[in-house]
């Protein structure tokens, strides 16, 4: 009987040293990603492993995981226009190593290439493109200069063996001086169309009094002319006009009576 134990003992025993090899020289490799495989006697190996589970030998062989997906990052970047105004800009990345290139990338740069590789290259092609434009142009002009900005880091960074899918600039701001020198201009401009607007609602208004007084002289003139072909025939007129007007004018007031002329009219009147 102890020896069956004994014999269950040492198959377990094989079972498991078996098991631990076993599971050693297996590695996973999830979707996405891909391995690079070091050998403590040949060093690194130029063959990418894809996803999936793979073999290798234990204690002498490491896989080196890599993410291939595209992941995004922010670069910030203090630098200069070309009319020497101090720009603060926020580029936005999304970047991913090429696969084929990867031995090569941990080879050199190591698996924290993003680190190493995006905030200096980033850098040194911002200043490069923005040193090309005014701080004016790089306002109206934005478009232009993020798609500048695409093209030199996109072909700065296959060097490095990483794809850039996307490129924008997310921030974009100026020094305190260029801020209150816009706000100033912008004062300046909207004074200058107040002091526009003022002359020309005067210029209109003396027109339209010119006009008034064109409009007075003729008809002084008119009437003029019509009183020496007429004589004072058309005053008379005017001022039966006028009285007309004002005998309307009383019939409709309730406290106005009107007494016949010629006729004897007794008032009762208090004593």
């Amino acid at each position: 009987m102890a020896k069956l134990f004994e014999s269950i003992g040492k198959l377990g025993l094989a079972l498991a040293i078996g098991g631990g090899v076993v599971n050693s020289a297996l590695f996973n490799v999830d979707a996405g990603h891909r391995a690079v495989i070091f050998d403590r006697f040949r060093g690194v190996q130029d063959s990418v492993v894809g996803e999936g589970t793979h073999f290798l030998i234990p204690w002498v062989q490491k896989p080196i995981i890599f993410d291939c997906r595209s992941r995004p990052r922010n670069v910030p970047v203090i630098t200069g226009s070309k009319d020497l105004q101090n720009v603060n800009i926020t580029l936005r990345i999304l970047f991913r190593p090429v696969t084929g290139q990867l031995p090569r990338i941990f080879t050199s740069i190591g698996e924290d290439y993003d680190e190493r590789v995006l905030p200096s290259i980033t850098t040194e092609v911002l200043k490069a493109v923005v040193a090309r434009f005014d701080a004016g142009e790089l306002i109206t002009q934005r478009e232009l200069v993020s798609r500048q900005v695409s093209e030199d880091l996109t072909e700065r960074a296959s060097t490095f063996g990483l794809i850039l899918d996307d490129v924008s600039l997310t921030h974009l701001t100026f020094g305190k001086e260029f801020t209150e020198a816009v706000e100033m201009k912008q004062v300046a401009q909207q004074e200058a169309e107040r002091a526009r607007f003022v002359v020309e609602k005067a210029e209109q208004q003396k027109q339209a009094a010119i006009i008034s007084a064109e409009g007075d002289s003729q008809a002084a003139l008119l009437i003029a002319n019509s009183l020496m072909e007429a004589g004072d025939g058309l005053v008379e007129l005017r001022k039966l006009e006028a009285a007309e007007d004002i005998a309307f004018q009383l019939s409709r007031s309730r406290n106005v009576t009107y007494l016949p002329s010629g006729q004897g009219t007794l008032l009762q009147l208090p004593q």
